[in-house]
């Protein structure tokens, strides 16, 4: 049974507070069901709260109607846990479909039954349930410590952790809610979100999200992400209700695989305020505001788009906009389709499937109507002709990117726009800031709404930091012909940030000299060796940005000829292509990388998925703005860009992927100062931090520094030894090293800790100069790391299979050698114990731990062995493993307060591994099963009880107790007082029928209980 310790139960004891501020009704689990609010265990859903509150929600519904609707929400419809949890988060919002006979007329009537008052939030039923078990289809139970519910339904679940166990950190927490998940899934089917929190740290995340995917929320304010942040800002019933009703979508790929999205507080922040926004400046007849709805300046890689897709649904459902119609505007074909699958995969928020115009005429088309619709055009359309498409004031135009260099305020698309629809609220939304001198922009949008800006990014972990390094490779001309270049180079990046094509007087002599045969020979090596090196330390992906699409194909060509193997004609293969547009007029080598737009599509998919060996793209001008690919970290810029064009480009890099450290800005043309202007803009908006770190500033001091821990940590045991040969030539010195390891306080968690943060400070910096002297080391270190986690590692995170599918998601564990959990090299082999591990226990292995010339090594093994039995026993029996579980504990204490030397505990560790050997063996020998000893043990555990029985009457005892248990009721009579109570009666019948002593009898029955109960959970 789970034992909740003090400050965990602190936590949750401060979590009720908390809840108790908004109304929520508090209960344990042990009170609601002597309640009678469930019928069993398996029961998830509290039908008799669900049906009042249908009674009171929908009063018009018969009983019977009623009746029907929680039948039907306590039977999903599909055979898996995401399919389910999308059909009932429809139900939640949009009620149950329901037919019933009117009682005053007899006629048949149907319609929609309210789960939910959105209107009065408060006169829902509010509920938390501490400790609920609950039990899954297998029989197993489980016990989540906070259980929301709403109605009836539950929907939230929170585990909490003790803020002061290292050893339970929140990753701890998430993979306890995945596990909660597979065993007891129906309670997940209403689930709005999961929350794990220690109280100080805090995060969130859907049914679906991975553990990158759990995001911290912060005080709308700011500030730190704790509990009481969460409960205070979204666990008040008016806000819940908004969360649930308009920040949560469901995206389907083609293979049908179902995507959660919840909002982060940042995301659900700016709907909140940019909706406000909105109502507040709609134009007349609805309004007396000016039409400036505000930007918002979410940085890239935040979840631009699906705030956006969020904040159009939310102003769907708005009454005073009477079914409004949303403008979604971007400034090229690309964004627009990428945008338009992002809405719609979400069209189940908007409440209608939105629509692409394919020119202005179609344009007007669809925003000629009395209401509705969800729109998507491109910025272009509106200059086809002008004048005016709609006078009316329930149109939302939101623009993507909306800034001036996207949009032409004064001549082009923006300003036709505002006259053709002269009545609509403009909102604008950015990935990077406005600059301060741009009234025109400001003019139609209005001022910040809301602000997300990089600091506050990466801090969440909603994106990961840049770094910057420059690798010019040089133009071939003369010095003079260098200088007119650079000259060329600035007016083209001036030209490109003001959002103009670059002129023909300068991108023709300028991309003659930038696409020099010569140099494109150059670059192509260059980086061939770049992405190598990068490659080996870190699994990704990467993309080269060129000057032309005739560059582009050229490089390919290059590239080709250094890594054939890279190349293939076909779509569906190789390692590398060109995303170009283009005709079947272009020469060749340029006409046989255009392609069809569906050919595209495919190829961004495969770029996407990180399992695709589609790992390296050219680009001229596509997939450089709104293109997600989190296994994306290196990006080499060899094509002029400034400002936002800029930023936009670099941002490729910074997606939230596994372990990846951070995206790498690789400068091949000398944009340095293009990038410091770019980046005043965005400290003198208002943005925070550093926006783009220097790799040698930050990177290589940080991976030099996690190194000279890392000697420092070996110093006394010469390990260089082992570096320039094969490992398995020097094994020897492994197993120094590994003893060493286990020699120092708590040196197995400070040895992980280290070399995962000189690994990722490696990966960030490779392939700079500095990292040449460090390969060997860290690939020793992380071979060592490996043998101790394959053999002696109390860590969680499931199959070997899964902790290799994490590593290829990011840093390489190690370096230039295999990572296959079979293929690292066995310790118990090197140290001559693999031969004997038939029986771990056995004299055979225990006499070779015990002739281990690495004591320390010896040690921690049979501490690792005896910590694994001990677990397997707690499974099944409390007396046997309490007992060992104690004298491990006692002995380790001793021998980290140096009471006793290395070699006592080695000895003292085998007699002990003896006794559990013989204690596991001695149910047989007595001819009970394994459930039967686990209660014989229980009667026997005060010593006087057997001097005064005779060892058979305590067989007949333990056998009847076994017999008993299994006829207990399936449900969860461990949390129910009168079933624990008729079992005690039970139990103390039998020691009293078979004499057991008196004085000792409840005691007994105390411990005989607590078997009872962990014979239970196990499924007996």
């Amino acid at each position: 049974m789970t034992t909740v310790s003090p400050n965990e139960r602190l936590v949750e004891d401060v979590a009720m507070v908390y809840f108790g501020t908004h109304g929520f009704v508090i209960k344990s689990g042990g009170i609601l069901d002597d309640a009678g609010e469930r019928a069993n265990a398996s029961q998830s859903i509290l039908q008799r709260r669900l049906g009042a509150a249908l009674h009171r929600l929908n009063p018009a519904l018969p009983h019977d109607a009623v009746e029907q609707v929680v039948r039907s929400v306590a039977r999903p419809p599909y055979p898996t846990l995401i399919q389910n949890n999308r059909w009932f988060h429809a139900l939640l919002t949009d009620g149950v479909e329901v037919e019933y006979r009117d009682a005053a007329s007899g006629e048949a009537r149907g319609g929609r039954a309210r789960l939910i008052d959105f209107d009065n939030p408060r006169q829902n039923d509010w509920l938390v349930v501490r400790q609920l078990t609950i039990a899954g289809p297998s029989g197993k139970f489980i016990r989540p410590d906070l259980t929301v519910f709403l109605n009836g339904l539950p929907i939230a679940v929170t585990e909490l952790k003790d803020p002061t166990d290292t050893g339970a950190d929140l990753n701890v927490a998430i993979a306890q809610l995945g596990r909660y998940m597979e065993t007891t899934p129906d309670l997940f089917v209403p689930n709005l979100l999961l929350v794990a929190s220690d109280g100080l740290l805090t995060r969130v995340g859907s049914i679906t999200s991975g553990l990158n995917r759990f995001m911290p929320w912060r005080p709308a304010e700011g500030g730190l992400p704790t509990l009481e942040a969460l409960i205070r800002g979204l666990f008040d019933p008016t806000l819940l209700l908004d969360y649930l009703r308009t920040c949560v979508a469901f995206e389907e790929d083609e293979r049908g695989e179902i995507v959660k999205k919840i909002a982060g507080y940042h995301q659900f922040r700016a709907v909140r305020k940019a909706r406000t926004s909105v109502l507040a400046h709609l134009k007349a007849p609805i309004g007396d505001g000016d039409g400036r709805g505000g930007v918002v300046w979410h940085t890239q890689g935040s979840g631009k788009s699906l705030t956006m897709l969020m904040l159009a649904g939310a102003l769907v459902r708005e009454p005073v906009m009477a079914n409004p119609t949303i403008v979604m505007v971007t400034d090229r074909n690309d964004l627009d389709d990428q945008l338009f699958g992002t809405f719609a995969a979400g069209r189940a928020l908007l409440r209608q499937a939105p629509v692409q115009a394919d020119g202005r005429d179609h344009l007007q088309e669809l925003l000629d109507r009395a209401a509705g619709g969800v729109v998507f055009t491109t910025i272009h359309k509106f200059t086809e002709a002008h004048g005016e498409i709609s006078p009316r004031a329930n149109v939302v135009v939101m623009a993507d990117e909306a800034h001036r260099s996207q949009y032409g305020f004064v001549e082009g698309g923006a300003r036709w726009m505002r006259e053709a629809l002269p009545n609509a609220t403009f909102v604008g939304f950015t990935g990077t800031p406005l600059e301060r001198d741009d009234k025109n922009t400001i003019h139609v949008f209005g001022e910040y709404s809301d602000v997300y800006d990089i600091r506050q990014a990466v801090e969440d972990g909603a994106t990961k930091p840049l770094y910057y390094e420059s690798r010019i490779v040089k133009l071939s001309v003369d010095d003079a012909g260098a200088a007119a270049a650079e000259a060329e180079l600035e007016q083209a990046a001036q030209a490109d940030g003001f959002g103009e094509e670059v002129a023909d007087q300068i991108r023709i002599p300028l991309e003659a000299l930038v696409g020099a045969q010569e140099r494109i020979e150059r670059l192509a090596a260059f980086i061939v060796e770049h992405w190598e090196k990068r490659r080996a330390a870190m699994e990704g992906k990467s993309m080269i940005v060129t000057m032309s699409r005739d560059i582009a194909a050229r490089l390919y060509e290059v590239i080709k000829t250094l890594r054939p193997q890279w190349h293939d004609p076909d779509n569906e293969r190789g390692t590398m292509k060109v995303i170009v547009t283009g005709s079947g007029d272009d020469p060749e080598p340029l006409r046989s990388h255009v392609r069809r737009k569906v050919e595209r599509k495919r190829l961004a998919e495969r770029f996407k998925n990180p399992n695709d060996d589609f790992r390296l793209v050219i680009v001229c001008d596509m997939w450089l703005t709104g293109f997600d690919c989190p296994p994306m970290h290196t990006i080499y810029l060899d094509k002029p860009l400034s400002g936002h064009n800029l930023m936009q480009a670099i941002a490729r890099v910074n997606r939230v992927y596994g372990d990846k450290p951070g995206g790498l800005i690789v400068d091949l043309l000398g944009l340095a100062d293009q990038l410091a202007d770019a980046l005043a803009i965005y400290t003198q908006a208002g943005g925070t931090g550093e926006a783009v770190r220097q790799v040698q500033d930050e990177a290589v001091p940080a991976m030099q520094t996690a190194f000279e821990k890392l000697r420092d940590f070996f110093h006394g045991c010469d390990y260089e030894a082992a570096l320039y040969a094969d490992p398995k030539a020097v094994l020897a010195v492994y197993l120094r090293a590994i003893d060493h390891v286990f020699a120092q306080p708590d040196g197995w968690r400070w040895l992980r800790e280290r070399v995962k943060e000189l690994s990722a400070a490696f990966a960030l910096a490779v392939p700079r100069p500095e990292t040449e002297a460090l390969v060997d080391h860290l690939a020793f270190f992380q071979r060592v790391a490996a043998m101790i986690r394959k053999r002696l590692a109390d860590e969680g995170g499931g199959t070997a299979k899964a902790r290799q599918r994490d590593v290829d998601a990011a840093v390489r564990q190690v370096i230039g050698g295999a990572v296959d959990a079979d293929q690292v090299i066995d310790l118990f082999a090197v140290a001559g114990l693999d031969e004997a591990r038939l029986d771990i226990l056995s004299d055979e292995f225990l006499k070779r731990v015990a002739a281990l010339e690495q004591k320390n090594l010896a040690l921690e093994t049979l501490r690792k062995l005896l910590s694994d039995q001990i677990r397997i026993t707690e499974r099944t029996n409390i007396v046997q493993s309490k007992k060992f579980r104690e004298a491990l504990e006692g002995a380790m204490l001793r021998y980290t307060n140096k009471a006793i030397t290395t070699a006592e505990m080695v000895s003292r560790l085998i007699d002990l591994a003896k006794e559990l050997r013989t204690a596991q063996q001695h149910g047989t020998e007595l001819g009970l099963s394994g459930e039967e000893t686990a209660f014989y043990d229980a009667l026997a555990e005060n010593g006087s009880a057997t001097s005064v029985m005779k060892s058979d009457t305590l067989r007949l005892m333990a056998r009847e107790l076994a017999e008993m248990v299994k006829k207990m009721p399936k449900l969860d009579w461990t949390q129910r007082e009168s079933v624990r109570a008729d079992l005690r009666r039970h139990v103390r019948r039998l020691l009293a029928k078979y004499g057991y002593p008196p004085d000792l009898s409840e005691d007994a029955t105390q411990l005989v209980l607590r078997q009872a109960e962990l014979s239970t959970e196990n499924g007996a």
